[in-house]
């Protein structure tokens, strides 16, 4: 079974295009959780993800990952983007195959780690589909298994349901909920939906905007869906409002 990995941000600084959108940010996220970031625009989430992946290194401070320094990518840490990276020449099973290709894994290893995800998100039957085939949710069960499929203790993923709708992302939040209580990997997890975050997450960081501080650091109770829900939910969004005034 997959273990998740400890991941630390140790008074990073992070710049997009030249401008700081992370100063100064000390942060935490435990092994095994699900930590979902939040805030508006330009608060440099996703810049965020980049750099827990390894393909952006900080301006000042330091990444860790259990107490190691990040210095690069690994395969103990992948990425799931929102819009659709699938390659669209290659079929369900070749896409999933990809990140074990990469790291010279043989044939038979990549083709039953494939032939597993296929099974476990429900892709019986489309392992031969190009992506163009697909919907839109099969198209995210496919890159959720291609980020799987290498067994990282960490997968960082920036707003992958967004661009579905209300039913079917519904569905992946299910799905990816199930996956991760068996395959317990790290996972951080960006969002612009209050309800989402309070669904996926176990804690949920509001940032503020660029530059600033993160505005709140909520602990989610389990089982998700309970009504202290609701008053998480107030407190998310009055941060984020805080966010907006500042």
């Amino acid at each position: 079974m997959t273990v998740g990995v400890s991941l630390e941000l140790d008074r990073v600084r992070l710049s997009y295009t030249g401008i700081p959108v992370i100063d100064e940010l000390s942060l935490t996220v435990r092994s095994g959780e699900i930590l979902v970031l939040t805030g508006p625009s330009g608060c440099g989430k996703s810049t965020m993800l980049r750099a827990l992946a390894g393909l952006l290194a900080p301006d000042s401070g330091r990444i860790l990952a259990d107490d190691a320094e990040v210095t690069g990518t690994s395969g103990e840490r992948g990425m799931v983007f929102q819009d659709n990276a699938l390659l669209p020449w290659r079929t369900v099973r070749s896409n999933i195959e990809l990140a074990l290709r990469l790291r010279g894994e043989p044939r038979a290893t990549r083709r039953a780690a494939a032939e597993h995800w296929i099974d476990e998100l429900g892709l019986t039957g489309f392992g031969n589909y190009l992506p163009k085939s697909l919907s839109g949710g099969m198209r995210q069960r496919v890159q959720l298994a291609r980020g799987l499929a290498g067994a990282p203790r960490a997968v960082m993923m920036d707003e992958p349901f967004g661009a579905l709708d209300t039913q079917t992302r519904a569905a992946m939040q299910r799905l990816l909920i199930d996956t991760w209580r068996t395959h317990p990997t790290t996972i951080v997890f960006v969002t612009h939906d209050v309800d989402e975050a309070l669904t996926l997450g176990d804690r949920v960081v509001v940032l503020g905007k660029a530059g600033q501080p993160a505005r709140a650091v909520l602990d989610v109770p389990d089982p998700r869906i309970d009504r202290q829900r609701v008053e998480l939910r107030a407190e998310i969004i009055a941060a984020l409002d805080h966010t907006v005034a500042a």
